[in-house]
């Protein structure tokens, strides 16, 4: 079996630019490894999407050029015009209804290291660490045989949830789309099997009860199929896949971490917010 190769949307430390990123990518089968730390500057992999067209090339941050990990942070792994979820796909009893997505806005993505906003009186709000597929091309009416080739990869995402918000709106949305509610990355995993990976939340350093992605109810290409029987799906969306395993309350001063194994971990901070903190 070949390695994984991780691709990565980055901003270097001392950004020349508000807003520059680069892509990167990385071959070494171990992660952790000194050559885990090292990166390989390239071309955008989503070049049919503008708003993932990466920031011109400057001194050392060129096509082929070498960075290391302390030089740069990650960022959520692309910048998505969709951001889908599935709902009731938590095993064999979402396979009793019909499949059904719910939408996520695009603002509510945030990257590695992100504080996730619980905004000021929000009530329940919970964490789902899911298997989120990272979509490569421009895709349509795809079948069991052609929705993998519309896959650049695999990353993690958070699909955190404002509950009460979610029992009030049938759409779901007032619940799934607040602001820093999907964090999503480090990195983009290429090749990987999606089935059968080792998933759990690791709330403030204890490990939670945790499950594997067979424990969904619909797999990766029978949502593909699904949600391109009726919508096109564009190059840098992100399509969350569902959580079967525990969670816990969130709070402000949190840590949550989401791992999915042979992908890694994604980390971030929680803090309240009160509205007049949201800039005008």
């Amino acid at each position: 079996m070949s390695s994984p190769l991780r691709i990565a949307r980055i901003r270097p430390a001392v950004p020349a630019t508000p807003g520059e990123f680069f892509f990167a990518h990385n071959s070494a089968p171990d992660f952790g490894s000194a050559d885990g730390q090292w990166w390989t500057i390239i071309e955008s992999p989503f070049p049919d999407s503008a708003a993932n067209t990466a920031s011109p090339s400057r001194d050392s941050w060129r096509a082929g050029e070498r960075v290391h990990e302390r030089e740069f942070r990650f960022l959520a792994p692309s910048v998505p015009g969709n951001v889908l979820g599935m709902a009731h796909n938590t095993g064999a009893a979402g396979r009793a209804l019909p499949p059904q997505a719910f939408h996520k806005s695009a603002s509510s993505v945030i990257g590695p290291g992100d504080a996730i906003e619980l905004p000021d009186g929000v009530g329940r709000v919970e964490p789902e660490a899911e298997l989120t597929v990272v979509i490569g091309r421009k895709a349509r009416a795809l079948t069991a045989a052609t929705a993998y080739g519309a896959i650049l990869g695999y990353t993690i995402g958070n699909d955190v949830t404002a509950r009460d918000a979610q029992a009030a709106d049938q759409l779901w949305i007032s619940g799934k789309s607040p602001d820093t509610f999907t964090p999503a990355g480090p990195w983009i995993v290429t090749g990987l099997d999606p089935g059968g990976l080792p998933l759990r939340i690791v709330h403030n350093g204890e490990a939670l009860a945790g499950s594997t992605t067979s424990g969904i109810g619909w797999n990766v290409a029978e949502i593909l199929v699904y949600l391109t029987s009726f919508m096109t799906l564009q190059p840098g969306d992100l399509v969350l896949t569902g959580f079967p395993a525990e969670a816990r309350p969130l709070s402000h001063g949190d840590v949550v971490v989401c791992r999915i194994g042979g992908i890694g971990e994604l980390s971030n901070p929680v803090r309240t917010v009160e509205w007049q903190d949201y800039p005008a």
